[in-house]
């Protein structure tokens, strides 16, 4: 497949509060992937109104209604899809995975594992202690991956 420009919003840990900031963020975009914690099956329903949805299923979900990970092909990239980035049970690099999304942690964070670049767009429910309220968009390109972390509610430094 060709790489092409391609947007896609990344979110994860909803715990059944979508706000309207994320909404406005994820206008726009081709994908969206949800990480898991979901809470409400209503916030996949209105995703699915903005653009295509692929979820996968948290520690907080029901079991059954949406997968424990998802391997997905977007703009050329092979793409898993998991709540919880310890609970990988294969090497991505060996299975031929260019990106991985994960959630769980609450804490917005991008890194290398070898060639694989693994995303956690942070958590965009409710605000956890010394934890932002984020998500992220990725770009995708046939020149490069790149990602823009979107705080929706600065933690106060008081």
């Amino acid at each position: 497949m060709t790489r092409q420009e391609f947007t896609v919003g990344l979110i994860s840990d909803t715990h059944g509060w979508l706000r309207p900031q994320v909404i406005d963020q994820l206008k726009g975009c081709d994908a969206i992937i949800h990480a898991g914690d979901i809470c409400d099956d209503e916030i996949v329903t209105r995703l699915e109104e903005i653009a295509p949805v692929y979820p996968v299923a948290g520690n907080m979900d029901r079991k059954g209604k949406y997968p424990a990970s998802n391997l997905i092909q977007l703009s050329g990239y092979s793409i898993y899809i998991i709540h919880d980035f310890a609970a990988i049970d294969l090497d991505p690099a060996a299975a031929g995975i260019d990106i991985v999304i994960s959630g769980h942690t609450h804490q917005p964070d991008r890194f290398k594992r070898g060639p694989v670049t693994c995303i956690n767009p942070g958590s965009c429910g409710p605000r956890r202690p010394g934890r932002p309220i984020s998500m992220a968009r990725m770009r995708l390109s046939a020149e490069q991956i790149s990602t823009d972390f979107i705080d929706l509610e600065p933690v106060s430094r008081n």
